[in-house]
C-alpha cells in the first residue's frame, strides 16, 4: 500500500480511530491490532510474502529466547549465525541471486566461454532489505547482551512488521522501538499535531518535488547522448532532489504517522544538502542505515583504529557494502566506491568529525567559505548520484562524460520551459523552508508557533492546496521500494 494512494488515505484514519477508540485499555490488544493492520498493509502489495516475513519473525524470536538462556559461547555464536544465515540467505536469494548468476556468466563470456546458467524469474519482496536489517539488529544486540529478548511474541511481531516504517524505514533498532510496544501510550495532542505537520511536509516533498523531478529525470536519463552538458547537469540536479524528496518524504510520513499512534521513530534525514563535506553528508543522509553499518560492521572491523591500511580498508568496505545493499547492480557498487574516495581524504586528515554543528548556526546566512563548501559537496554528490540512477556503469560513465562536454554547454537540448521552471521553483521553496528550520527535526516543526492560529491554518491549507493542485497524476511508487 502506497502512502500517496487513496487506499492509504482511507486506511490510516480508520486505523487511528480503532486504535484510540476501541483498543485503548489493553497493550496486548493494541499490539495484536497493530500486527493485524500491519499485515494487511504489507499484504496489500502481495500477500504471498506475508509467509516470508512471518518466517523471519519466528526465527529471530526463537533465537532471541535461546540466547537469553544460553551461557556457552560456542552455542551462542551458533544461534547468532543461524539468525544471520536465515535472514541474509533470504535477502541474498531474492535480491542478489540473478545478479551473481549474470555476473558469473558475463565473466566466463569475457574469457570466451559460454555457460548455460541463467537467472530465475524472482519477484523482490518490498522492504526485505529494511526489515531484515531491523530483525538482525535484534539478534545481534541480544548476543552482545545489550538487549533482553521480547517476552511477548505479539509485541515482537508488531515491532518487526510495524506498518509506517515496514517497507522503507527508518531501520529501527530494537533498543529504541521494541520497548514502546510494552506500555500503554496515552493520546498526546501536541505529538499528534506535530506528526500531522511532518506528514504534510513529507507529502509535499514526495508528490510535488520528487514526482515533478522524476518526469524530467526519466526523459533525460533515457538518452543521455542526445543532450548537451548543461541539460545533463540539470538531469543530475533533478535526480538529486527526486531521490531526496522521495526518500526523506517517505521518512517524514512514516515518522509523522507513527506519532499519531504515540510512537517515536528515529530521525532519518537531517537536511543533508546543507552539508559542508561528504562526512557530514553521510551523518545526515539515511541516518538509520549509516548508523546501522557503523555499529554492526564498521566498528567490529576496527573502525578508524589501527594503521593506515586498516582505516582505508574499513572505509571502502563500509561504503561498498552500503552501495551493494541498495541494489543488485554494479552501478550501486561503484556509487559506494566513489563515496569512499570522497570520504578517504577527510579520514586520513582527521577532518571527518568536523562540522558537527549545523551550518551558519545562530546566523541567517552562511559565510562565503561555508557556501563554497556546501557547493563543492553538493557537486560531488551530484556526480555520484549519476551512478545511482544510471541503468548500467557504461551509461553512467557516458553520462558523466557528457556533463563535461563543453560545446553547446549552455544550450538546453531538453526544452520544457514551463515544467522546468516550475520544478526549479518547488526545489527553491523546499530549500528555503528547510534552511529556516535546519536546527529542528523537520521543516514544519514549531512552524509559526507564536503566530495567530489563522495564519498557521492558512499556511497548512495552502500546502494542502499545492499538493492537490500540483501533484503528478497516478500513484508513483517510492524509489526505495525497489531496495
Amino acid at each position: 500500500m502506497l502512502f500517496n494512494s487513496i487506499d492509504f488515505a482511507l486506511f490510516l484514519p480508520l486505523v487511528f480511530l480503532l486504535y484510540w477508540g476501541v483498543f485503548q485499555r489493553s497493550v496486548k490488544a493494541r499490539n495484536g491490532f497493530l500486527l493485524v493492520v500491519s499485515y494487511v498493509f504489507y499484504g496489500w502489495w502481495d500477500g504471498r510474502f506475508l509467509l516470508l516475513i512471518a518466517f523471519s519473525t519466528l526465527v529471530d524470536y526463537w533465537v532471541g529466547l535461546k540466547l537469553r538462556d544460553q551461557e556457552r559461547e560456542r552455542v551462542r555464536k551458533a544461534l547468532l549465525y543461524l539468525s544471520l544465515g536465515v535472514n541474509l540467505g533470504l535477502l541474498g536469494f531474492f535480491k542478489y541471486y540473478n545478479f551473481f548468476v549474470d555476473s558469473f556468466v558475463d565473466a566466463f563470456r569475457f574469457f570466451g566461454h559460454e555457460i548455460p546458467a541463467r537467472g530465475l524469474d524472482i519477484v523482490l519482496p518490498v522492504g526485505i532489505s529494511f526489515y531484515t536489517f531491523q530483525t538482525l539488529s535484534y539478534s545481534i544486540d541480544i548476543y552482545r547482551r545489550k538487549l533482553s529478548p521480547a517476552p511477548d511474541f505479539v509485541a515482537f511481531a508488531a515491532f518487526v512488521t510495524y506498518f509506517p516504517q515496514l517497507v522503507a524505514g527508518p531501520i529501527e533498532r530494537a533498543t529504541n522501538l521494541l520497548p514502546q510496544f510494552s506500555h500503554l501510550a496515552r493520546f498526546d495532542r501536541s505529538k499528534a499535531a506535530d506528526g500531522l505537520r511532518q506528514m504534510l511536509w513529507g507529502f509535499f516533498k514526495k508528490m510535488v518535488v520528487a514526482d515533478h523531478c522524476a518526469e524530467h529525470v526519466n526523459l533525460i536519463f533515457s538518452d543521455p547522448s542526445a543532450h548537451s552538458g548543461g541539460t545533463l547537469w540539470l538531469g543530475a540536479l533533478f535526480f538529486a532532489f527526486q531521490i531526496y524528496g522521495d526518500f526523506s518524504g517517505y521518512s517524514d510520513i512514516a515518522i509523522g504517522s507513527s506519532r499519531l499512534f504515540g510512537f517515536d521513530l528515529m530521525r532519518n534525514f537531517a537536511f543533508p544538502y546543507f552539508s559542508r563535506d561528504i562526512a557530514e553528508f553521510w551523518r545526515r543522509w539515511h541516518i538509520s542505515l549509516s548508523t546501522w553499518f557503523r555499529d554492526y560492521l564498521y566498528i567490529p572491523l576496527g573502525g578508524s583504529q589501527g594503521g593506515l591500511g586498516v582505516k582505508v580498508r574499513n572505509t571502502f568496505i563500509i561504503f561498498i557494502v552500503s552501495g551493494f545493499w541498495h541494489g543488485a547492480n554494479w552501478t550501486f557498487v561503484f556509487w559506494g566506491f566513489l563515496n569512499a574516495l570522497y570520504f578517504l581524504p577527510l579520514l586520513l586528515l582527521g577532518a571527518n568529525r568536523n562540522h558537527l554543528e549545523i551550518v551558519a548556526k545562530d546566523r541567517w546566512f552562511p559565510n562565503l567559505r561555508e557556501l563554497l563548501s556546501i557547493g563543492i559537496t553538493f557537486a560531488l554528490t551530484l556526480l555520484a548520484w549519476v551512478f545511482f540512477r544510471a541503468a548500467d556503469v557504461a551509461q553512467a560513465f557516458a553520462y558523466v562524460g557528457g556533463m563535461f562536454r563543453w560545446e553547446h554547454f549552455a544550450q538546453l537540448t531538453y526544452v520544457n520551459w514551463i515544467g522546468t521552471a516550475l520544478t526549479l521553483f518547488w526545489i527553491g521553496y523546499l530549500l528555503s523552508m528547510e534552511w529556516m528550520a535546519r536546527d529542528r527535526q523537520h521543516a514544519l516543526e514549531g512552524f509559526w508557533a507564536r503566530r495567530p492560529r489563522i495564519l498557521r491554518w492558512s499556511f497548512y491549507a495552502v500546502q494542502i492546496f499545492i499538493i492537490g493542485m500540483f501533484h503528478q497524476t497516478g500513484e508513483t511508487p517510492f524509489i526505495y521500494f525497489q531496495f
